[in-house]
């Protein structure tokens, strides 16, 4: 059993950055395949980046070069840099069962969330 928590949300200007934490509350998250996933204000929550148990990284193409994916043996991190307003929403971390192939439409092995950390990114 894995219960992943996230933080690190907050407000920030545009251009500006922020890093995400994922950790385990209950379980171990380094036997996992481990992504990132937003939800914007009344859209749907689309996956935006993924990283392996190895440490192969994969990234949606609207935050690459912006956003960096990271992972040590306590968390999993997502550095975001050159925020832009429409990068606003709910940032959820979540197992999957692999990164292969990884898109805005990847699903995680569990449907239950963890209660997300809110970005918001405005002047």
């Amino acid at each position: 059993q894995l219960e992943l928590v996230e933080s690190g949300g907050g407000l920030v200007q545009p251009g500006g950055s922020l890093t995400l934490s994922c950790a385990a509350s209950v379980g171990t998250l380094g036997h996992y395949a481990i992504a990132w996933f937003r939800q914007a204000p009344g859209k749907a929550r689309d996956g935006i980046s993924c990283i392996s148990t190895s440490g192969n990284t994969h990234y949606v193409d609207f935050v690459k070069g912006r956003f960096t994916i990271s992972r040590d043996p306590a968390k999993v991190s997502l550095q975001m840099d050159s925020l832009k307003p429409e990068d606003t929403g709910t940032y959820y971390c979540a197992r999957v069962w692999t990164c292969a192939g990884f898109s805005p439409d990847s699903s995680p092995r569990s449907p239950s969330w963890g209660q997300g950390t809110q970005v918001t990114v405005s002047s």
